[in-house]
């Protein structure tokens, strides 16, 4: 990521927020020119509207940016792709700079491993009181998950997400262990293995575990890393397996907060749980109607082999429960029933702690970072028994709640105290301003907004 927020230039070009309401008392009070220019192009402060008005009247030129009715920071990730290149300031009163530095940052992001871009992008030249380092750290942390998440799954193995982790750890002074291939079931990650085995050899399975951190509460961070999911046996149609390379979203999101965390240095400890694994097709798939192990104890029939993702984090569930954390974060591209539900730009959040949901609902709209409780429904728990074992990972049967329902089979593995999980998506599907068809950041800036006010 390109330096693209800056401490000071001589010729930054001012850009001026109006909001909607406001429009018509700015314009009485703007020089005549600029009243002009805007007037002909039909500027009135709507959300998203950007005009560029040349120098005139002994002036410089200037930009004036349309916030429509409300403060959504979100406004300024749009900037850096509709401005040409060159140094720019925000000018008016009553602005939160460090928002607008970070969402700029994150409007800058682009992802070009693939194909060249030799466009330079447009720089800001940040506020009294913005915490460069801050910014940086969590746009950085954002473009991270962002790169692996658009990255294809040849290039974004299980290997790969352990090699991201190892540096990880490395620039932090983290400890790092991964078991991987078939030391998983020495090292009891049963169902990790049953997932991730007909990958073997080329793409072994591997739990990934790094610990940071030597004093103040435990939090665990579990990321699920299914880099490609065909659907095993239960194979998705081309349609359903097209975008499965995002299916280690979940293992982005993991290192991107632990990440942010980390740079911080947070007053806590942490542990983050990555199991990554292919959801391959291979004579020693797991099979519709087998039951497996897990680190837990308890049996799992495979109801469909298209629900793997919350075998692995089963776990890596059970395994953070015996570290014995103060808070337990879990977060996977989980279900299609949550898009259905709530759409890809709202991400479903499930936990019994009515305090840590009401601090998530505040993070979630002061980082314009949208989130929404969800029920652990009690009334659906037995959607996830199974007449043959434990539990099974397939409420089909019930064809409702899809979202609830997987939360609540993760629920049984989930460490005591507070846990909660998110069914993230980690894609726009379309282009809107600021958010470029591909990977999205979801959740992780609330939930770092949360675990900074608790732990700094």
């Amino acid at each position: 990521m390109s330096e693209t927020l800056i401490k000071t230039s001589k010729d930054a070009v001012a850009v001026r927020p109006v909001r909607q309401e406001s429009w018509t008392a700015f314009l009485k009070a703007a020089p005549q020119g600029l009243a002009w220019s805007a007037t002909q192009a039909g500027f009135k402060g709507a959300r998203g509207q950007v005009l560029a008005v040349p120098a005139a009247e002994g002036a410089g030129p200037v930009v004036l940016l349309g916030l429509g009715a409300g403060d959504d920071p979100t406004v300024y990730r749009a900037l850096p792709g509709r401005l040409a290149a060159g140094d720019y300031k925000i000018e008016g009163r009553g602005l939160d700079h460090q928002a607008i530095a970070l969402n700029w940052a994150i409007g800058t992001y682009r992802f070009d491993r693939y194909r060249k871009n030799d466009s330079s992008p447009a720089r800001l030249v940040i506020g009294k009181g913005v915490d460069l380092a801050e910014a940086t750290a969590v746009a950085h942390a954002c473009a991270l998950a962002r790169d692996m998440v658009n990255t294809p799954a040849n290039d974004m193995g299980p290997l790969q997400i352990e090699t991201i982790s190892r540096e990880i750890a490395e620039k932090f002074g983290a400890s790092i262990s991964v078991v991987t291939g078939d030391d998983l079931l020495a090292q009891n990650y049963p169902a990790v293995h049953a997932v991730g085995r007909a990958a073997v050899p080329h793409r072994a399975p591997r739990m990934i575990e790094i610990a940071w951190g030597k004093a103040g509460p435990l939090i665990a961070i579990i990321g699920k890393g299914v880099v490609f999911d065909t659907g095993g046996l239960d194979l998705k149609p081309s349609s359903g397996m097209r975008l499965m390379k995002k299916d280690m979203g979940g293992a982005a999101h993991a290192l991107a907060l632990a990440r942010m965390v980390m740079a911080a240095k947070l007053k806590l400890r942490l542990v983050v749980l990555v199991p990554a694994v292919e959801n391959a097709i291979a004579g020693d798939a797991m099979r519709p109607g087998d039951v497996i192990a897990s680190r837990k104890g308890l049996s799992i029939e495979v109801g469909n082999t298209d629900a793997e993702g919350r075998l692995i984090l089963a776990d890596a569930l059970a395994r953070a429960a015996e570290l014995a954390p103060d808070l337990t974060i879990d977060l996977a591209t989980l279900t299609g029933a949550a898009r259905a539900a709530l759409g890809p730009q709202v991400i479903p959040f499930y936990t019994d702690d009515d305090t840590l949901a009401a601090d998530l609902a505040d993070a979630a709209k002061a980082q314009a970072d949208p989130l929404w409780r969800m029920p652990l429904w009690a009334g659906y728990e037995d959607a996830v028994d199974s007449d043959i074992a434990d539990v099974t990972n397939d409420s089909a049967a019930w064809a409702q709640a899809g979202s609830v329902t997987a939360a609540l089979f993760l629920k049984r593995f989930a460490p005591q105290g507070l846990w909660v999980h998110f069914d993230i998506f980690a894609w726009n599907p379309r282009v809107r301003p600021g958010y470029p068809l591909g990977a999205e950041v979801q959740a992780i800036r609330a939930l770092y907004a949360v675990l900074k006010a608790r732990h700094s």
